[in-house]
């Protein structure tokens, strides 16, 4: 049995052998198959190869085509900047001022005085106003400029139901050199040139009054620096009165130097008016206020030749307070056989805001706006100031008894914002040969004036 069985053993492991080699033959690849697997696997990295290539020539068209698109778009945007650079801009300045690179400028304008008061006045003389009110001014324009350093203002006042034309200028400036053509102001002083907008009194002094200053037709040049200005014009007269046969040549020079942080203000001016032969001249004022007709001082029309006008002016700006000091003496040519006249005007004035931080507005040669440092809506007070005057106007001379007034003035304004304010004046007026007497021939008396003033600009 065990001679049988160990043949068979060893005929089944030969056998076992045999397929196992066969088996590792036919796991064991040749060389013929591997390099058709290489083949195969290089085939197919060059199928991807030419992918990938199709890919990036793809993409770098799609960026050159993104950096084409985006140098257009850079283009177009500086093109509409460029178109832009020459389109309208609006700065709110009180008002929409519209304006160009191209030198254009529009800007509408406007004020509006309401003026509310009283008037007591001894009751023989007929002239106790009592309580009264009227629309002071109501002034609408324009203004702008036009290429070439030209400029226009056009404006007229509305008050009392009539229209008067009040700035019809065209301006032409070269650095400090101004020249205009047009109705315009004279050079009279510091206080007839400040605007009504910007002065401490609801009326101007006196005598700014008495003496006839107006805006005139007329040619006109000014030259400024930081410190100096010059100012001279020849004018006819007035636009409602023309025309006629008046010339008047007006000059005026101001040195406005800046000592520390106190701005000074030191002035004169000359004022020569041909009136022409026949003519006559009347001087004469209100009491303050402006809504009533009573003329307490008044020398009625004489005959006069021509009228020479000198005035003197000195003001002081430091902080929260002003002081301004001006004077005017008008002398009149009349025909021969009739003496020559002259008046005398002058006032003085203090004034301090009670406010921190406020001041009084300055331009070279007139006081300017009053911008509060707090003002109401922002969450301030606004600007509150004192102000006090003396006034003094004297229209005796000669033949001529037009009446003497003197007054002591007190204001208080409110200014809320740059463009709004409130004025309440009080003033003491005293008079001596005053044009209206009371019932005893007697012309020296008091007369007591409140005045209100509601005042919005733009």
């Amino acid at each position: 049995m065990t001679k049988i069985c160990k043949p068979l053993f060893v005929s089944v492991a030969l056998l076992s052998s045999s397929v196992s080699t066969q088996a590792v033959a036919q796991a064991t690849p040749t060389a013929s198959e591997e390099m058709a697997l290489l083949r195969t696997e290089l085939a197919r990295l060059a199928n991807r190869l030419a992918e990938l290539e199709s890919e990036l020539a793809a993409t770098t068209q799609a960026a050159n085509e993104a950096a084409e698109a985006a140098e257009a778009a850079s283009a177009s945007v500086q093109a509409v900047s460029a178109d832009q650079s020459d389109a309208a801009e609006v700065e709110f300045r009180g008002a929409p001022q519209v304006s160009n690179s191209d030198g254009w400028s529009f800007k509408p304008r406007g004020r509006v005085n309401m003026d509310f008061g009283y008037v007591g006045a001894p009751s023989s003389t007929g002239a106790d106003s009592g309580f009264d009110a009227e629309a002071r001014r109501v002034r609408l324009g324009v203004s702008g400029d036009i290429p070439g350093g030209f400029g226009y203002k056009v404006e007229a006042d509305f008050a009392e139901n009539e229209v008067a034309l009040t700035d019809a200028i065209i301006t032409y400036k070269d650095g400090g050199l101004t020249l205009s053509v047009g109705q315009h102001n004279t050079f009279q002083g510091l206080e007839e040139l400040s605007s009504s907008l910007n002065t401490s009194f609801i009326e101007r002094s006196a005598w700014t009054d008495a003496f006839g200053f107006e805006r005139r037709v007329g040619v006109s040049g000014q030259y400024k620096t930081d410190t100096l200005l010059l100012q001279g014009g020849v004018f006819s007269d007035n636009s409602e009165d023309l025309p006629n046969g008046n010339t008047s040549f007006d000059g005026r020079v101001v040195f406005a130097p800046v000592t520390g942080s106190t701005q000074l203000h030191f002035g004169g001016s000359v004022h020569y008016n041909d009136l022409g032969d026949g003519n006559t001249v009347r001087y004469r004022t209100r009491p303050l206020v402006h809504f009533t007709d009573n003329r307490f001082v008044n020398t009625d029309r004489f005959s006069a030749n021509s009228e020479l006008g000198i005035g003197l002016e000195a003001a002081a700006i430091s902080g929260p307070f002003h002081i301004a000091i001006e004077g005017f003496s008008q002398s009149v040519d009349r025909p021969i056989g009739f003496a020559d006249p002259s008046f005398l005007g002058a006032s003085a004035e203090v004034g301090l805001f009670l406010t921190e931080g406020d001041t009084r507005g300055y331009k070279i040669g007139t006081f300017g706006r009053v911008k509060p440092q707090n003002p109401v809506g922002e969450g301030g007070s606004g600007a509150i100031q004192l102000n006090l005057r003396y006034d003094y106007l004297d229209l005796n001379d000669e033949d001529i008894i037009g009446g003497t007034q003197e007054s002591l003035q007190a204001s208080l304004i409110w200014t809320f914002t740059d463009y709004t304010r409130l004025l309440l004046n009080y003033g003491l007026l005293s008079y001596g040969d005053s044009a209206l007497p009371q019932a005893n021939g007697n012309g020296s008396y008091d007369v007591h004036v409140v005045g209100l003033r509601a005042q919005v600009d733009f």
